[in-house]
């Protein structure tokens, strides 16, 4: 089978603990060179994954040939810069979210990257998850009726550390809900397959505001209201403690519901319990709740990572639609920043 050959710039943190993995199992892809500005880490990440080079710099690693394509895991303020960059040398370009400081900076980027004859894939790995895709597929199968709401609560437990650069809004333009909540926010309309058409949300930075250089918010809600009038919720925070988390997804319609539980995440896997309702449902004024136990739906669990590497060589390769083209990461930026511009101003905002 025909490899692509993958360079990956910014080669710690996720890169290293679950893209890279992921990467070494894909059938149609090849790890040829990692690049981070410490030249020990590079190096280290190089012999821990049989890479054939290690470089300090983005434009070292881009003038190599036997780099096809390049995988962006660095912090976000210079994702626009890097990503041209890339483009500039003809590397096609898998890049984490957010594309850009702003999703106007996103649509440069995305602009740029079209002139150049590049294409360019967002890192909305989840879309690739078992429950993710049993989601999706039942709701388009009408199983749960129509859909009139959503939810979802996404956390970490990220406490001030200095030098973070995902607690410095310089660096990471936001925070919780900058992090965490375009995921979840991204996969609310991929799985109904209904945009979002106003947004609202509250933004707070509830226990570490005793560090001002924690300046982003550490508390997270939106409320979202969708094409067919369904109303989402996400909350994601940076303050609760991994122990103490519940990772939900859900959604109700008109004839059932899907709850998952820590089916969101780095690792394919969690519940998935569904009530599919073929009866006529009539009024019950006893509101027992009989038969509310529901069915839990098997899934075939992999790495989302490697069905995510695979997805955009095979893509790249054979000449195929993005699954996850980077444009839909703009679109999720641009309701995130009315989220938070409804926070300064306490309005909601159509998207």
């Amino acid at each position: 089978m025909k490899k692509l050959r993958w360079g990956v710039i910014g080669a710690g943190g996720i890169a290293d603990r679950r893209t890279i993995p992921g990467m070494m199992l894909a059938e149609n892809a090849e790890l040829v060179a990692v690049m981070d500005i410490s030249e020990e880490l590079s190096e280290s990440i190089r012999q821990k994954y049989g890479a054939k080079r290690a470089y300090t710099s983005e434009e070292e690693l881009l003038k190599d040939p036997e780099v096809d394509v390049v995988y962006i895991a660095t912090p976000i303020v210079v994702h626009a810069k890097q990503a041209k960059l890339a483009a500039d040398y003809g590397k096609h370009i898998l890049i984490e979210k957010p594309l850009a400081m702003t999703s106007e900076e996103g649509e440069e980027v995305l602009r740029y990257c079209a002139e150049k004859g590049v294409q360019i894939a967002a890192g909305f790995m989840m879309r690739f998850g078992a429950h993710v895709m049993n989601m999706k597929e039942a709701i388009a199968q009408q199983k749960i009726g129509t859909v009139v709401s959503g939810y979802s609560q996404f956390t970490l437990w990220l406490p001030y550390e200095p030098g973070n650069w995902r607690q410095c809004k310089a660096k990471a333009g936001g925070g919780c809900m900058m992090d965490m909540a375009v995921h979840v926010i991204d996969l609310m309309e991929y799985i109904t397959g209904m945009r979002v058409t106003k947004v609202g949300s509250f933004n707070e930075n509830v226990a570490f505001s005793d560090h001002p250089e924690y300046d982003v918010e550490d508390t997270s809600t939106i409320m979202m209201r969708m094409e067919n009038g369904a109303q989402f919720v996400v909350q994601t925070n940076f303050n609760i403690p991994d122990e103490a988390a519940k990772w939900r997804l859900e959604f109700f319609g008109t004839k059932g519901r899907l709850l998952g539980d820590t089916m969101i995440g780095q690792v394919d896997g969690g519940t998935l319990n569904a009530v599919f309702i073929e009866k006529n449902v009539a009024y019950n004024a006893t509101q027992d709740h009989d038969d509310d136990a529901g069915v839990q739906l098997e899934g075939e669990f992999g790495n989302m990572y490697t069905r995510e590497i695979e997805s955009f060589s095979d893509s790249i390769l054979n000449g195929k639609p993005l699954k996850v083209p980077a444009s839909d990461a703009v679109h999720v930026q641009r309701i995130m920043e009315l989220a938070y511009e409804s926070t300064e101003q306490m309005k909601l905002f159509e998207v």
